[in-house]
């Protein structure tokens, strides 16, 4: 069995810089570096550096970056054999801006993610017998995600849907979610008011699952993350950390929360698994680099006093 990504893969590049700039401003950078990314490619990297079983499905360009792509997504252990090559676009490259507290601007050209159409969406279909989890993203076009959440509800496949960039939703999507996992920004923008704690999360994640979907986890960056669903809902803390670069935290998040999920702990625990890799990812500059694999993950956890089978021992200190 494994977990399978349809989504963006990007090639990212990166400028860091003492702070964001305003409209119309020019500032002086520090450094830059370009290094693989996109949310679809972060998330089945996030699976794959875990121990995760991974499959991509997505397409990248026939350019250098897309050679650069594919070969590591591979070298982190992902099969790539439903990776498509297009020939007629570019591959899909994000603008990164990051200042020193951590904070990031990015701007995403979606290039060969924007073409991403039905026949992706066949490619995957001999695939999901053989998955126990589908992870979607929002940078590749929304058609194609209906129609891969529809057939993995279909497969019996769990579908945990990433709401990211923001955009309206399909009515017909919602009920095809088993997971959503927005941020605060996403979330607000979604239910269509202000998310910026708990309360306001709680509120949230009722509106999401009124809308259809099982189980709603608003993540709220240094804060933590909020979980519902119709039995129960329950806040967990984010791990402290030394943040340097949040690129890709989300990503790990789902990284983190999937895993868990694929070797059959419970949802609380996942959450604690999704904050832990979350946390670990905003300590390095970079998207992929950050990613944590399994040994500084489980490391993480020990120290952090979280056990195998529960969330007991959790210490948040």
């Amino acid at each position: 069995m494994s977990i399978i990504v349809f989504g963006s893969i990007n090639m990212d590049l990166v400028a860091t810089i003492p702070r964001l700039p305003v409209a119309g401003e020019t500032l002086l950078g520090r450094d830059f570096f370009q290094v693989p990314g996109g949310k679809g490619a972060n998330q089945v990297v996030a699976l794959a550096k875990l121990g995760i079983p991974t499959q991509m499905v997505g397409r990248v360009g026939a350019d250098s970056f897309g050679t650069e792509l594919v070969n590591n997504l591979k070298a982190s252990g992902v099969q790539t054999d439903h990776v498509f090559v297009d020939e007629t676009v570019n591959s899909g490259v994000a603008i990164i801006t990051v200042e020193d507290a951590g904070n990031n601007q990015i701007i995403v050209i979606p290039g060969a993610n924007g073409h991403v159409n039905q026949e992706d969406v066949e490619r995957l279909l001999p695939l999901l017998p053989r998955a126990t989890t589908l992870l979607l993203q929002f940078e590749i076009p929304i058609s194609t995600v209906v129609a891969s959440a529809k057939a993995a509800q279909q497969a019996g496949v769990t579908v945990i849907l990433d709401p990211a960039p923001a955009q309206i939703i399909p009515t017909e999507l919602y009920p095809l979610v088993d997971i959503i996992t927005p941020n605060e920004v996403e979330a607000g923008q979604l239910v269509g008011f202000p998310v910026f704690g708990e309360e306001s999360a709680k509120k949230a994640a009722t509106v999401l699952l009124q809308r259809g979907v099982k189980c709603a986890i608003v993540k709220l960056g240094d804060k933590g993350a909020f979980c519902a669903t119709p039995e129960e809902s329950f806040f967990v803390p984010a791990f402290p950390v030394q943040t340097v670069d949040t690129v890709a935290a989300g990503d790990a998040f789902n990284g983190g929360l999937a895993a868990a999920l694929f070797e059959g702990l419970s949802l609380r625990q996942a959450i604690v698994w999704g904050a832990a890799a979350g946390a670990l990812a905003t300590t390095k500059l970079g998207a992929q680099p950050s990613l944590p694999d399994r040994v500084t993950f489980d490391a993480f956890l020990k120290e952090k006093g979280v056990g195998r089978g529960g969330v007991a021992g959790y210490n948040n200190t």
